[in-house]
């Protein structure tokens, strides 16, 4: 198993390596999926049915369901817990550290808890949830109502074509247990900048993309968009409970649009502001996809200025 470390220090070491190359976040770290047409052509496609059949690296550590939509959605049997259309994941009952805790004065708008625009997300960056922790698997006889709250391993184990007795411990870590889970992840027992059990050649490494649950070396998330200030940009559109900047005047908030969500305490960013899971054509359908699930490429700090009138 590899040296551990706390998660947060790892986050913030990647995140300054990321930061200090120029234009580092107009890249997209290296990965196998050709991005583009589809969320199936992506690195959110859990299958990776894209590389080929049996070229899965992750076999020997999670289910693999051989449906790409069902590693977070249901058409039946989805969590109750969260406003996310038919959710599929198992959502913790997690505290996170967010960016008000910095004692700084820079933020002057009100910031709660992630909502489920960030929670969805979370349920695999935060690492304490394995990406194949789903409620209801795919066919009849594989639901589990407890696993909205909950992880199961004894459940993910019922599925036939799973790790099995995998060196790798199966969902996603080395060692299954609670503070495994929350010290490497699902992710990050893998993917990780030091090198153990990472191959820069094969897979991208992951620590920017394991948050964890200290938020404070992220974007804010949570916290209330400040359409009233000078230094922000004014006249979203608000539709129920979104509200977006609409570029192309057509009346809804298409996935290429940033937008704000509201559930319950006014319009607020959340990760879902600026990502959209499924991905984003670049420069129209049949295009690359937006790095990293960005709806707004960076380019020339384009997705900041989006909201930022700095």
């Amino acid at each position: 198993m590899p040296a551990t470390r706390p998660a947060c220090a790892a986050v913030a070491i990647a995140w300054f390596q990321l930061a200090s190359i120029p234009g580092a976040w107009a890249l997209d770290p290296p990965s196998k999926a050709p991005n583009f047409g589809s969320v199936a052509n992506t690195r959110h496609n859990l299958t990776q049915s894209f590389l080929g059949t049996g070229a899965g690296w992750m076999d020997l550590s999670r289910n693999d369901y051989a449906e790409v939509c069902v590693y977070c959605h249901t058409p039946h049997g989805a969590n109750t817990r969260t406003q996310a259309p038919l959710w599929n994941r198992t959502q913790r009952d997690t505290a996170y550290t967010t960016y008000d805790q910095l004692g700084t004065s820079s933020l002057t708008q009100t910031v709660t808890a992630p909502g489920s625009n960030s929670l969805t997300c979370l349920s695999c960056h935060d690492g304490r949830t394995a990406v194949d922790s789903i409620i209801n698997m795919p066919g009849s006889g594989h639901y589990d109502s407890g696993q909205q709250s909950g992880q199961s391993n004894g459940f993910l184990d019922s599925w036939a074509d799973g790790p099995g007795a995998s060196p790798f411990g199966g969902h996603g870590t080395l060692d299954n247990s609670p503070a495994a889970l929350a010290q490497f992840g699902a992710c990050q027992s893998c993917h990780s900048i030091n090198g153990d059990q990472h191959d820069p050649s094969t897979m991208a490494a992951f620590d920017v993309f394991y948050i964890a649950t200290d938020l404070r070396n992220d974007h804010p998330v949570g916290v209330r968009f400040p359409a009233d200030n000078p230094d922000f940009r004014g006249g979203a559109t608000e539709l129920g409970a979104v509200s977006f900047f609409d570029t192309d005047a057509d009346g809804r908030p298409d996935a290429g649009e940033i937008r704000m969500y509201d559930t319950g305490d006014g319009y607020e960013v959340e990760c879902a502001s600026c990502h959209d899971p499924h991905g984003v054509p670049s420069s129209g359908p049949g295009s690359t996809f937006n790095p990293t699930f960005l709806r707004v490429a960076n380019s020339g700090s384009a997705l900041c200025l989006s909201c930022h009138m700095k």
